[in-house]
């Protein structure tokens, strides 16, 4: 079992940058992989960004050149940098982790909100 807890949401206006972060605990050696998916109001859940325990990377096309992800093993906690931001941007953002995939585990989410 491992358990996800996501923070660093918030408002920001257009052009502006946030750090979101998620801590693990748990079983994590079974996270070999952990992503960021994000959720705007009517929209279907989309993934953002993903990393697996090589550092290989993933993101979405909106978010290429904008959006950063990185880990740290020793902290158990995975990183979304976001510069940038745009108001499409805005969605409750989820943090993911497991083998790769569907994932299995995820986070409770975090607001983010691109306005002026």
């Amino acid at each position: 079992q491992v358990t996800l807890v996501e923070s660093g949401g918030g408002l920001v206006q257009p052009g502006g940058s946030l750090r979101l972060s998620c801590v693990a605990s748990g079983s994590i050696f079974s996270a070999n992989a952990m992503a960021w998916y994000r959720q705007a109001p009517g929209k279907q859940r989309e993934l953002v960004a993903s990393i697996r325990s090589g550092g290989i990377t993933n993101y979405a096309g909106s978010v290429k050149g904008r959006f950063g992800i990185f880990r740290d093993n020793a902290k158990n906690t995975v990183y979304l940098q976001m510069n940038n931001l745009k108001p499409e941007d805005t969605a409750v953002y989820y943090c993911a982790a497991g083998m790769g995939p569907p994932y299995v585990y995820w986070g409770q989410g975090t607001q983010v909100t691109v306005s002026s």
